[in-house]
C-alpha cells in the first residue's frame, strides 16, 4: 500500500522530469503486452516512461499544467516524455512491434494465408488439429504436407480450431505496438490521427480530396482553372445538339444537318 507521502513524492519527482523534455504524451496500455512495454523502454533510452495509477498520472499532469492530456488517460496508461519531434516519437514507438498469436473469437486483421507445401511438423496430434481447422493435410514420405492453400479472410471470426492450427504452424497474424494517443509540444496538441499521417497517406488523401472536389465542381457547374475546359467542351456539345435538333443553320451545325439529311435520304431509299 502506497502511503500519502510516497504518492506526493512520486508526483513531485515526476513533475520535475518535465523540465528536461519539450514533448509530453500519453499512451494507453490496457491492450499492450508487458513484454512490449519493457522492450520499448529498453530500446528508447532517450524517452522517459512514467507509469502509475490513473489518479496519480492525473495529478502529475495537473500539477505540470498539462491537464489537456488527462482526458486520454485510461485505467492503465503511461506518460511519455521526449525531446524527439512528435512525429519522430510516434514513429519510434510504433516501430517496436510484437507479433501475437490469434485467439478464439478474434476477427482476422487481414487475409491470413496458409500456403501449401511441406512443414516441419511431426505426424501426430498436430495433423488432427490442422484437419479439424479445415486444412487439407497429408502425410507424404513421413512428413506433414499442406496439400492446398487456405485463406482466412479479413474480418472472419477465428474459431478455436483455426487459432490452434495457426499456433501449430507458427503463424502470428496480429501485431501489437504502442502509439501515443496525444502529444503536447509547447502549446501545440497532436492527436493520434495527425501523428499517424505518413507522406504516402497524405498524398492519397489529397488526391482523393481533389477528385471529389473536381466532381462536385463539375456537378454544380462551378467555374475554376480545373473545370473551365471541360465545361466549355460540354457547353459546345450541348449547343451543337440543340442546333441540330432545332435545324439552326449556323457554322458548325450546317455540316451536321447536311450529314443528317443524307443519312435520312439513304434510309428512305432503302425502304
Amino acid at each position: 500500500m502506497i502511503t500519502k507521502e510516497q504518492k506526493i513524492k512520486f508526483v513531485d519527482t515526476s513533475v520535475g522530469y518535465f523540465k528536461k523534455y519539450k514533448n509530453i504524451g500519453v499512451i494507453q496500455l490496457d491492450k499492450i503486452p508487458d513484454r512490449l512495454l519493457q522492450k520499448s523502454r529498453n530500446e528508447l533510452k532517450d524517452t522517459k516512461f512514467i507509469l502509475g495509477r490513473k489518479n496519480l498520472l492525473n495529478m502529475i499532469l495537473e500539477k505540470a499544467e498539462k491537464s489537456k492530456l488527462s482526458e486520454y488517460l485510461v485505467a492503465t496508461s503511461a506518460i511519455v516524455l521526449s525531446n524527439d519531434e512528435p512525429s519522430e516519437l510516434y514513429a519510434k514507438l510504433k516501430a517496436n512491434k510484437l507479433k501475437l498469436s490469434a485467439k478464439p473469437k478474434q476477427n482476422a486483421p487481414q487475409d491470413i494465408e496458409i500456403k501449401s507445401g511441406e512443414t516441419s511438423l511431426q505426424p501426430g496430434k498436430s495433423v488432427t488439429e490442422l484437419k479439424q481447422a479445415g486444412i487439407d493435410v497429408q502425410i507424404q514420405k513421413g512428413k506433414v504436407v499442406i496439400a492446398k492453400d487456405k485463406v482466412i479472410k479479413k474480418g472472419e471470426l477465428i474459431t478455436v480450431g483455426i487459432a490452434k492450427a495457426l499456433q501449430t504452424l507458427g503463424i502470428k497474424p496480429f501485431t501489437a505496438y504502442i502509439t501515443p494517443v496525444g502529444i503536447l509540444s509547447g502549446n501545440l496538441f497532436f492527436s493520434d490521427s495527425v501523428l499517424s499521417m505518413t507522406p504516402e497517406k497524405l498524398k492519397e488523401d489529397m488526391a482523393r480530396a481533389f477528385v471529389e472536389a473536381l466532381q462536385l465542381s463539375r456537378t454544380a457547374h462551378i467555374i475554376n482553372n480545373y473545370t473551365i475546359r471541360d465545361m466549355i467542351g460540354e457547353a459546345y456539345l450541348n449547343a451543337i445538339t440543340l442546333g441540330i435538333d432545332c435545324n439552326i443553320y449556323e457554322k458548325g451545325i450546317t455540316e451536321k444537318l447536311i450529314e443528317k439529311a443524307i443519312a435520312n435520304a439513304k434510309a428512305l431509299s432503302t425502304e
